[in-house]
Parts: C-alpha cells; sequence; structure tokens
C-alpha cells in the first residue's frame, strides 16, 4: 500500500474510534459502588472504562460494555469481581511532612481544579506551593491571592522550561518529601498520603512513583492513547534498587520511563537537592521538549538510592485530546528520551561505561519502542501495552525523528540557558 493511501486508512481508523465513558467501582462489602470518573456524567450504556477498587485502593481496570436498559453497576461490578476482585492490604503508615510543587503556565481554570483536588488530600500535614512558569499575564497569580491565598504558596520562575519550574518549587519547599504533580490531573484524596508513607517506612528510599488514568475518554486521540498504556504502569507495587538490578531490566536503570511519569512522583526532598535538582536544559518549554522527570529518576539511583513505583497513589490525567497533539506528544517523547540520556551522560559522565554497555540492547529496546503496534484482542485502556487500537505509522516515525533530534535539542537548551544567564549578568 502506497503511504498516502495507507496515511488515509490511518487517518480513517482515527476518526473512527468512539468515546468511552470512565468510571470508578468499589468492590467493598456486598455492594459494590459505582462513580462516574472526575467530571463525569453519570454511567449509561456503552463502553465504560472501569478502576476497580478495593478497600478504596485501586487494583485494576477493566473495559466493559453496558447493554442499552441494563443496569451498569450490576454489569460492570459482576465482570470486576471476575477478573479482579477483592484484594487485602497493609495501612500506609504515617507519612512524613510533605509539599506538592504544581508547575503551571496560563491554565488557571485546569489550575483551580487540580488545586481543589490537591486541597482535599487526606494527608495530615502538607503543603502547596505553585510555581508560575514564565507568565505573560497575572492570571495564575491572581488566582491564587483571590481564592487559594492562605493555603497555597505562589512562586514565579521567569525561566521558561518545566525542569526550571521544578527547580524553583524545590528551592521553597519545607518538606521533608516533595511531591510534583501536572496542572492538568485531579488527585485521588489518598493519593499524597500513599505516595509520600513508604519514605517513612524505607529510609533508603530516594524517589517513588505512582499511578496516572486518564480522566476523559471523549476524543479519539484520549483513546488512542490509553489503549496504548497512556501513563499507566500496572497494578502491582514494585521496588527498584540499584543495589539489586532487577532481572527483566537489562537496561536498568536508563529506561526511566519504566518507572513513572512526572505527573505523579516524589522524592525525599534532600536527596533530590544533593543531585542538583532537575536539569534545567531537560523538560517541556525547552528545546530539548521533555525527559525532566526521567533525569531526575536516574540520578537519584545512579546515588544508589531505591525508587518505589505504588499503584495505590492515583491521579486522573485530562490527556490531549487532538491528533496535532498526539504528533507533538510523540515527537516530544522521542526527544526527550535521547535528551534526558545525554543530560545524564553530561552531568555524570562516570555512568558512560555502564551506558555504552547496555548500548546494544538499548538500540534494539528503541526499534521495538517506536515500532509500529497492531492491535490485541482484548484489550483494555490502561494495562500496559496491550491496545485496542492499531497505533499509526506516523506517530512512531515522529517518535524516531524526535529521539534523533533530543540530543540536539539538549545542547540548544544549554547553550540558551548560558544566553540567558549571560544576558542577566
Amino acid at each position: 500500500m502506497a503511504r498516502s493511501a495507507r496515511a488515509r486508512e490511518e487517518i480513517r481508523r482515527f476518526l473512527d474510534i468512539g468515546a468511552v465513558q470512565v468510571a470508578e467501582l468499589d468492590l467493598d462489602g456486598d455492594e459494590a459502588v459505582l462513580r462516574p470518573g472526575p467530571g463525569s456524567p453519570p454511567v449509561t450504556h456503552g463502553e465504560v472504562f472501569v478502576l476497580v477498587r478495593s478497600g478504596g485502593r485501586p487494583v485494576g481496570t477493566l473495559l466493559g460494555r453496558v447493554p442499552e436498559g441494563a443496569d451498569p453497576r450490576a454489569v460492570l461490578a459482576e465482570r470486576a469481581r471476575a477478573e479482579c476482585g477483592p484484594a487485602v492490604f497493609g495501612e500506609p503508615g504515617t507519612p512524613p511532612y510533605a509539599s506538592v510543587v504544581v508547575a503551571t503556565r496560563e491554565r488557571a481554570g485546569q489550575l483551580a481544579r487540580a488545586l481543589d483536588s490537591l486541597l482535599a488530600q487526606d494527608h495530615p500535614r502538607f503543603e502547596i506551593v505553585v510555581v508560575d512558569n514564565a507568565p505573560v499575564t497575572d492570571e495564575t497569580r491572581e488566582l491564587i491571592e483571590r481564592k487559594y491565598a492562605e493555603r497555597v504558596r505562589y512562586v514565579c520562575e521567569p525561566v521558561p522550561g518545566l525542569a526550571a519550574a521544578h527547580n524553583a518549587g524545590l528551592d521553597a519547599v519545607r518538606g521533608e518529601v516533595v511531591a510534583f504533580t501536572d496542572d492538568d490531573v485531579v488527585a485521588d484524596p489518598r493519593w499524597l498520603t500513599e505516595l509520600t508513607a513508604p519514605f517513612a517506612a524505607d529510609s533508603g528510599l530516594g524517589c517513588s512513583t505512582g499511578l496516572i488514568l486518564p480522566a476523559r475518554l471523549t476524543t479519539p486521540a484520549q483513546v488512542l492513547l490509553e489503549s496504548h498504556g497512556g501513563f499507566a504502569k500496572g497494578f502491582t507495587p514494585r521496588t527498584y534498587d540499584p543495589a539489586r538490578p532487577p532481572g527483566d531490566e537489562p537496561l536498568f536503570p536508563f529506561t526511566a520511563g519504566r518507572f513513572g511519569s512526572g505527573a505523579n512522583m516524589a522524592f525525599r526532598t534532600a536527596v533530590l537537592r544533593s543531585v542538583g535538582g532537575f536539569d534545567p536544559a531537560t523538560g517541556a518549554g525547552t528545546a530539548a521538549r521533555g525527559g525532566d522527570d526521567l533525569y531526575g529518576f536516574v540520578r537519584v539511583l545512579a546515588q544508589g538510592h531505591r525508587l518505589r513505583y505504588t499503584p495505590y497513589a492515583l491521579v486522573w490525567h485530562h490527556h490531549r485530546e487532538t491528533w496535532r497533539d498526539l504528533e507533538t506528544q510523540a515527537y516530544g517523547y522521542g526527544a526527550g528520551l535521547t535528551a534526558y540520556l545525554t543530560a545524564v551522560l553530561v552531568n555524570r559522565p562516570a555512568l558512560l561505561p555502564a551506558f555504552l554497555a547496555r548500548l546494544p540492547r538499548g538500540l534494539a529496546h528503541a526499534r521495538t519502542l517506536t515500532a509500529v503496534r497492531e492491535t490485541e484482542s482484548g484489550g483494555t485502556p490502561g494495562d500496559h501495552d496491550v491496545r485496542t487500537h492499531p497505533w499509526p505509522r506516523r506517530l512512531s516515525r515522529l517518535q524516531r525523528r524526535g529521539m534523533l533530534y533530543g540530543p540536539v535539542g539538549y545542547v540548544k537548551a544549554r547553550r540558551a540557558r548560558r544566553a540567558t544567564a549571560r544576558g542577566a549578568g
């Protein structure tokens, strides 16, 4: 099939992707409780993406179809009990004093929604710091002053870039643990407690990450992204220990994307400060396009600290909505991947031998990462690497182009930062 014909077919398939409802189902007791996802209408007939909880904690997802006229709760509860079932958990323990950093830029409406969910956390002692990154208006500052002045601290970071904003937040926080999330999420009430409690139980823990699920699946772009894993990393807690490299991760620690994402991560504050925070030449808003979170993960692991992934720390993420967004995202993911690797080797040259030893497998992994991914029957949006829709070739090509560009973007971002510093001096 000619490339133009393939492109037309990919577009047709993309436009045929239908919306999916989002809901939560708690299996506690004899009566399951079904609720719509954050900001979603009540569940009706049709396809439903369901987060299944047991004891309030996430235990799995399923994609169910509710027949017209049927009771959605009964239909989905039967599926959930068969596929997920109840689980027994230990208590998370007492979490340490925590700070939450939210970087934002000209998105006051989304930010207010995120802050409302953060202020409803069940964590016993925490603070929230909003970092206004390279603002062009006073909208964010005015929102904080008008609605959140006594509960949220405002910091302005004039240098553009997500890593620069996160570093400004890191400088300002007072907590023993610092958590980072985005302005386009809704945090589960238990999010901060679940994300930070592991630090109290493990003195060697340097970082924790959590579960990210879609707040809405209303557009083809949102459904396509989530059906290929989205930001989810599964429902099994896991600890990554550099003293005991995982046997199923031959590229460890350089496959940092497996550990989690920047919309749901926390660090022991002293540890993150000891490695210099995030490289300001990485991240969205710079020529590098991304990779700041991955850089942080690898730097902390390289210092000998452990990283804990916990699916019980949940945020609902508002995925981008259009095909153009997916194109930008695919290119940015590729660029961010190789930009962060470049940043790690520039800032920690001692890691070069380990990186070179893993390079052949890394190249094979990159080919797999950017391959055209076909569908798999029975896939569930939210399951990692399980597909219900084919991944378009154009997006795979853009990701590969981004990977080639990433080191160049990182160099450009470093030069831009030096020029900014000279101008300020």
